[in-house]
């Protein structure tokens, strides 16, 4: 079976808040042919870590990269180490995504008026700046 978990599947595994749920949804990822991670999800799963978890940079990055590694997933890595990158730096994961997605698609300029992420993005030799 070739799956796509929602972000509620990806939390009940690395968390284990709900121990039926956690097993079940342990059992359905290593059971799958292949698990699709969308960027979205693990956009999501970071906010949720962060907000709701108040898990650390290091930790979610350490779970996401747990996630990824794993022999039967697929997933835009590119996309994703974007993200990766921009978190181990101090910044947010979704910022190093919109700004890799954005220059993918053609884009010259990453924009914002988060101020550390333009920092980042442009010490990580991307185009950044402010409005």
């Amino acid at each position: 079976m070739k799956i796509t978990p929602d972000t509620n599947v990806l939390i009940r595994v690395l968390v284990g808040d709900n121990v039926e749920q956690s097993k079940a949804a342990e059992a359905l990822l290593k059971k799958a042919d292949v698990v699709a991670l969308s960027i979205s999800a693990l956009c999501e799963l970071v906010w949720v870590l962060s907000r709701g978890y108040k898990a650390s940079a290091a930790n979610i990055a350490a779970s996401i990269r747990h996630l990824i590694n794993a022999s039967n997933v697929v997933v835009n890595r590119s996309v994703a180490e974007a993200g990766l990158a921009l978190l181990d730096a101090g910044g947010d994961f979704v910022d190093g995504v919109i700004a890799h997605e954005g220059s993918w698609l053609g884009a010259e300029v990453f924009v914002s008026v988060d101020k550390k992420a333009v920092k980042l993005i442009e010490a990580s030799g991307g185009s950044a700046r402010l409005p």
